[in-house]
């Protein structure tokens, strides 16, 4: 990958590795924006977003995603790994496996890396920038115990919760990369970097990150 270049670099991780935080540090690091799901499904619910909406938002306005990421980052403060437990009851899970959301989410991040390096911590974002000239993929895995671990911490989970919302999560994550992209996300041909987080900080995966890219 050439910092000197516009790129982007995407996190695949799994619930509770810890994988979110370093594509936050390795963006601040680098000066870049980060954009993860919890920020595209912000934008897609604000704003009703649908492909043929984008197109016309293109149309009419070049601008258009600039000013709904700022209002969405502002909006959104404070977004977390709680996004992802909602998705597991009502209508979220619903639209977590709508091809129309995958189009949509798909059509958002690639208008968001012609505009800017940036980081991408998102499960499907492996395949969306599959061929960009410019593209680095990690994937960031930790044992099960430390994800429990971990939740329990964060959210104040008991572990029987914790590892039940990591089991739920996890199907739910490889039902939906296997349908929209072909593959599996736990195929490590899908990456350039994988990292174990056991026994590693945040900070010590974000500084091997940094440098690989050199």
């Amino acid at each position: 990958m050439d910092k000197n270049q516009k790129y982007v670099i995407t996190i695949n991780r799994e619930l509770g590795s810890g994988g979110r935080t370093v594509g936050r540090k390795l963006a601040e690091k680098l000066s870049v924006p980060f954009y993860d799901k919890a920020l595209i499904n912000e934008l897609k619910e604000k704003y009703h977003l649908t492909t043929g909406e984008i197109e016309k938002l293109k149309a009419s306005k070049t601008n258009w995603l600039r000013e709904f990421i700022n209002a969405a980052m502002y909006m959104g403060q404070g977004m977390n790994e709680m996004w992802y437990y909602q998705q597991m009851t009502g209508q979220g899970a619903t639209l977590l496996t709508s091809g129309e959301m995958f189009k949509v989410e798909k059509e958002i991040l690639t208008n968001v890396a012609a505009e800017e390096s940036c980081v991408v911590a998102g499960r499907s974002g492996f395949h969306v920038f599959a061929e960009h000239p410019n593209h680095l993929s990690i994937l960031i895995q930790a044992p099960l115990e430390h994800r429990i671990q971990r939740l329990m911490t964060k959210q104040n989970l008991s572990h029987e919760e914790a590892e039940k919302v990591i089991k739920k999560v996890d199907e739910m994550r490889e039902t939906y990369v296997k349908k929209y992209t072909g593959t599996s996300r736990y195929d490590t041909r899908n990456y350039d970097l994988v990292f174990n987080m056991e026994g590693k900080t945040e900070d010590e995966i974000v500084e091997l990150i940094l440098k690989y890219i050199g």
